[in-house]
């Protein structure tokens, strides 16, 4: 059986462009470390969730990575884990994010945000004049984490089922009153709003006067990346969240750029998975400039010459389309995907693009038949007509010491 590694290149998959002659970034950047890891493994392409659906990293991680969405816990629990804080199933955490906002006739409109070297000593002052607020029997508390942002915990037996506050698109919708998903989050929807209302008579007159919420979710009970794939390693990320993910799934978190050097470590150290994460891709494609994604791309791809196809599954892809145009966040684009390593059929594939990819071996994929890919590929797929183990929805055969024999 072979270890697996991942490289997730954030927000890779994109839409074709005028700019550079009707192809993507992708196609149309010069690749040559990825070209050769598709021309001697197998491709296709992936959708994170599903076709045209456009998700965040959360969702398309969590899909990715072989769970489920109603084991998903929210990208709050996922910012609380990965900055070392710990969680309880008996509260309810948000994402809480201070901004300025002004009253038009419609609502309160957001105009942007704390600066993060110059406000930083206000928004911490501010997110403290905040915190520990009681209604309707819950608590509010916040912690700062960075220009203004912070993770609120709601005890007193909250439910997570309410909306979001935040309107993401500020150009496009006001601050949102919260609202229950289902009845037994009206208590909780309605303490939100209350909470909303005072966060603002308490910052009124200052430079930054709302608080807006976002990603509600509550820790669960889950089987461990290890539990349900047989496998354990860690997980290489800059951002807090996805080491905060990683955490939640039990592998070792670690704060790092994409290092190669550091992949090589982990394999000799003994780790059966190793995820490592990008982000100058995807922060590329938000600048909304076609060739600056390019560049992104054949940057990363300079250091991608020394992947261990000799002994691992090396799996490239990406998480969801970040089009460098139009105006969208992400996009339900399709993202290449490579699979390359010892045993791995090479296809007809010589170009890692999205065009190009189309026409590999592994065709077109979703979110949850990754790691089923990559496990079959590393010799270690569950045989579906054995059931050795009780962890529901394993993809991989479990490791020895989790079997329970018979004496």
């Amino acid at each position: 059986m072979l270890p697996i590694v991942l490289v997730l290149l954030d927000g890779l998959g994109d839409r074709a462009h005028d700019a550079l002659g009707g192809r993507t970034a992708g196609e149309a950047a010069t690749t040559p470390s990825l070209d050769a890891l598709a021309g001697s493994g197998s491709c296709g392409l992936l959708y994170g969730v599903g076709p045209g659906r456009a998700p965040s990293s959360e969702v398309a991680h969590w899909a990715m990575l072989g769970y489920r969405p109603d084991e998903f816990p929210g990208r709050a629990v996922f910012e609380a884990l990965g900055r070392g804080q710990e969680v309880g199933q008996e509260q309810v955490f948000a994402y809480a994010a201070l901004r300025p906002a002004e009253r038009r006739d419609d609502g309160w409109w957001l105009t942007g945000r704390p600066d993060p070297e110059r406000d930083a000593r206000l928004a911490a002052e501010l997110v403290a004049r905040c915190d520990r607020i009681e209604l309707e029997g819950l608590m509010f508390s916040l912690e700062h984490v960075w220009r203004g942002e912070s993770v609120l915990r709601i005890s007193g037996g909250a439910d997570e089922r309410v909306t979001d506050t935040d309107a993401f698109f500020r150009d496009r919708h006001p601050v949102l009153r919260p609202r229950a998903l289902v009845a037994e989050a009206d208590r909780t929807a309605l303490a939100c709003e209350r909470w909303s209302r005072e966060v603002m008579k308490r910052l009124e007159g200052e430079r930054f006067n709302v608080i807006t919420l976002k990603w509600f979710g509550r820790p669960r009970r889950l089987p461990s990346f290890r539990e349900r794939h047989g496998l354990s390693g860690s997980f290489t990320a800059e951002s807090a969240f996805l080491r905060g993910l990683g955490r939640c799934l039990g592998l070792e978190p670690i704060e790092a750029k994409l290092d190669l050097g550091l992949v090589a470590e982990r394999l000799d150290a003994g780790d059966t998975f190793v995820y490592a994460h990008d982000k100058r891709v995807d922060e590329a494609g938000h600048t909304k400039d076609p060739e600056q994604k390019r560049r992104a791309i054949e940057e990363v791809d300079a250091q991608l010459s020394a992947l261990p196809t000799d002994r691992a599954i090396v799996c490239v892809t990406g998480d969801h389309a970040t089009p460098a145009s139009p105006d969208v966040i992400h996009s339900g684009d399709p993202v290449p995907l490579l699979v390359a390593g010892p045993g791995v059929r090479a296809d007809a594939v010589t170009r890692f693009g999205e065009l190009d990819c189309a026409a590999g071996i592994l065709g077109q994929l979703r979110g949850p038949d990754l790691m089923p890919v990559l496990l079959n590929a590393a010799d270690r797929p569950l045989f579906l007509g054995s059931r050795p183990t009780p962890v529901d929805g394993a993809d991989g055969y479990p490791s020895r010491d989790l079997l329970e024999p018979l004496i």
